[in-house]
């Protein structure tokens, strides 16, 4: 594994590069790509920074895991390719963007849009293995996306930060409150999103009228 990463967030984390969780990780990625069929392909591993870089980052949405299934995941949380099906969690995620701001439902499911437009799209593990969720899980790319959120709340300000379901709210335990919106809700799974406090939460919304208030350029959705 190569880390091609933008150059904002190279400088940012050259540090996590340097040490040996990181160079033992590095490892059990390529090993993993040369034996198995893994996503999202090599090249895409880090295209949440690659799309949005630490100076443009406005707002950041925390997933868990790429999707395992052939041709979805592109290494941005929660988007799949052009011409894929959309998964339910994305379809639930459109569908409250439809009720809080009235825009269309999108004919793809491909978040590149809003990572070019300066939101992150992390998931906490970067890499899975074809058919196989959570198997990259502990690894140590848990690791690597803590430091990368410390490193948002840490030496920026005013950012939006989307925490859906119990998972991302408790990876979003060291964001700094006091200088950033941090916006919390069930996660927009069926299993999740039904039962109530997903759909008519408004973070979208919410989030640009925060960015307004600060000056920043809002998120077109």
């Amino acid at each position: 594994m190569d880390v091609k990463i933008e150059e904002s967030w190279k400088a940012k984390l050259m540090r996590e590069f340097e040490q040996e969780y990181f160079e033992t990780l590095t490892a059990f990625v390529r090993s993993e790509y040369a034996s198995k069929q893994i996503f999202p392909p090599a090249k895409q591993i880090f295209n949440a920074f690659n799309h949005c870089s630490f100076d443009h980052c406005k707002v950041v949405i925390l997933g868990q895991d790429p999707y395992h299934g052939p041709g979805q995941a592109n290494g941005l949380c929660f988007s799949v390719n052009d011409g894929v099906r959309m998964p339910p969690s994305l379809i639930n995620i459109f569908k409250e963007i439809k009720e809080d701001l009235g825009k269309p439902f999108p004919q793809s499911g491909n978040l590149m849009r809003w990572a070019d437009r300066g939101v992150l799209l992390l998931n906490a593990t970067l890499t899975v293995q074809s058919g196989a969720a959570g198997s990259h899980q502990n690894k140590g790319w848990e690791r690597f996306t803590d430091a990368v959120i410390k490193c948002v709340s840490d030496e920026k300000e005013n950012v939006v930060f989307m925490l859906w379901g119990k998972y991302a709210q408790d990876k979003g335990a060291v964001i700094d409150a006091r200088k950033h919106l941090v916006l919390k809700a069930r996660h927009p799974s069926p299993m999740s999103a039904n039962g109530g406090g997903w759909f008519g939460t408004k973070h979208f919304s919410k989030a640009n009228e925060y960015l307004a208030t600060k000056r920043l350029q809002e998120i077109d959705w």
